[in-house]
């Protein structure tokens, strides 16, 4: 005892076998369950933190940046040229690219009909073009127009080319009517009348007429009724007469 008269206490640690058995297994399914409650939220935890870091590796950083621009599909133009008008940052996250924004730069350019444009993980955008494809030769001045099947004027060269039908427009485009039948008459012609034609001139909607290469005129009127005068003009090839006149196909006239 102390002078006082009070107690003096002592703390002392209890031997486990001290604890009930019973009130240990309690315990131990309380912990157990404090674990099993908390598990799912470290696991979630730990989901997050490596989805934030892979997010930010992907879309933050230059990890996977791009490295390399493939372009495929070109004959007319080059692939630098295709690179250009992407206008693709180097290293710029590959993520981040604007693959439509792009697809409409590359389809800028004149000689492009359509582009596709994908990612290639790791480090690689790829640009798949398709040409336009001419379907006749404009002469304009000394120099050849070279225009689509949607009346494009797409390009200039200064040497005729071959196996394109030439036509002659005063102002090609697609919005020009002289243009939009040239390619009316031009899609029904037979492979036999074709072979035969050196130009087609169209002066006016109505007023369309073809030089065949043994120099023979074969007056075709408007693009009206285009399949069945190509089939009754191809039927008279081989019928004596400088001029074939089939813009009345029913009543047709050689002179």
């Amino acid at each position: 005892m102390s002078s006082g008269g009070g107690r003096n206490w002592r703390l002392v640690r209890a031997d486990t076998d001290a604890v009930p058995s019973s009130v240990r297994r309690f315990m131990a399914r309380a912990r157990h369950r404090r674990l099993r409650a908390a598990l799912p939220w470290g696991v979630g935890a730990g989901v997050l933190l490596v989805l934030g870091g892979l997010t930010w590796m992907v879309y933050g950083t230059s990890l996977l940046g791009v490295r390399t621009v493939q372009v495929a599909g070109t004959r007319t133009i080059t692939p630098q040229m295709v690179e250009r008008s992407a206008e693709v940052a180097m290293r710029e996250p590959l993520a981040r690219v604007d693959l439509d924004a792009v697809r409409d730069r590359v389809q800028r350019l004149p000689a492009v009909d359509h582009a596709v444009v994908s990612r290639s993980w790791p480090a690689t955008l790829r640009i798949e073009i398709v040409e336009r494809e001419p379907v006749m030769a404009v002469v304009t001045g000394r120099l050849w127009t070279l225009v689509d099947d949607d009346g494009v004027a797409y390009r200039q060269t200064p040497d005729r080319p071959v196996g394109v039908p030439v036509a002659r427009l005063s102002r090609p485009g697609p919005h020009d009517v002289n243009t939009r039948a040239a390619l009316t008459v031009l899609a029904a012609l037979t492979g036999e009348l074709r072979d035969q034609l050196a130009s087609i001139t169209v002066t006016a909607p109505a007023r369309i007429r073809l030089q065949l290469r043994d120099e023979r005129i074969v007056i075709w009127g408007d693009d009206t009724q285009s399949g069945t005068k190509a089939e009754v003009a191809t039927a008279l090839l081989r019928r004596e007469g400088a001029t074939i006149d089939v813009s009345a196909p029913s009543v047709v006239t050689i002179r």
